[in-house]
């Protein structure tokens, strides 16, 4: 039987904190979703004044990463994505109800080499969400120093 890592509430708050903290040092507002390793949110924040539309992206975004275990702009990243005309997952997108992010800003959670769970943000623009991604898991790759954990922290992520 395996054992599993199980991210929870208090690391998706620490995680939710961090990339507030980097969206505001950045001027953008967004909303932030730390899901499980199924793609169910743990934590959800939308900054004052952020997008409506957030919350809905910024799940999706998430459940796309960590079900998928790859960040989600790999989908349309050219020439290989996988999710661009002519290869071989064109349409993804319309998967799950339409739920599945082919864009920029979900990130997979992955500690000890295992995707377990996902980070999904929405508001700004690639880079912006990107740079508030990455200080997420940054976030909890600092939490967890010390643990005997390894927190993959990276913009390009595919497992």
């Amino acid at each position: 039987m395996k054992q599993a890592i199980k991210l929870e509430l208090r690391e998706a708050r620490l995680m939710i904190a961090a990339a507030i903290e980097k969206a505001r040092q950045i001027n953008v507002l967004e909303t932030i979703c730390v899901v499980d390793d199924g793609g169910y949110p743990l934590a959800m924040d939308r900054m004052d004044g952020a997008r409506i539309t957030g919350p809905q992206i910024a799940w999706n975004k998430g459940f796309t990463a960590a079900g998928h275990k790859r960040s989600t702009h790999l989908f349309n990243t050219a020439p290989n994505g996988p999710a661009l005309p002519g290869n071989e997952a064109f349409g993804i997108q319309w998967s799950f109800d339409g739920k599945f992010a082919v864009f920029v800003g979900g990130f997979p959670v992955v500690v000890n080499g295992e995707v377990i769970g996902g980070v999904g943000l929405s508001g700004g623009n690639g880079e912006q969400d990107t740079a508030c991604g990455v200080a997420a898991l940054q976030a909890l790759k600092d939490a967890l120093a010390g643990e005997g954990y390894d927190v993959l922290v990276e913009a390009d992520i595919k497992k």
